[in-house]
């Protein structure tokens, strides 16, 4: 297990949950990661980050559902 923090963003209403995620994500140091849960696949997301954050970021899923998706999102070195 790491010690990456966990944001776990399930009982959030969903119109935060991007603004909650990309918050935590700026304030990361470089080489730090966190851990994203979530009730549904976060790809949405995934293109979001993409598009504002090219070759900036990591994405490495932990679990995929069908119940709890985990990613661990970070920020490189």
């Amino acid at each position: 297990m790491s010690d990456d923090p966990t944001l776990d963003v399930r009982s959030e209403v969903p119109k935060r949950r991007h603004e909650m995620i990309l918050d935590t994500y700026n304030e990361l140091e470089a080489g730090k990661g966190f851990e994203l849960v979530n009730d549904h696949d976060p790809k949405p997301l995934y293109y979001q980050f993409d598009a504002e954050y090219t070759g900036k970021f990591t994405w490495d899923y932990l679990e995929e559902g069908p119940e709890v998706w985990r990613v661990r999102i970070g920020k490189p070195a």
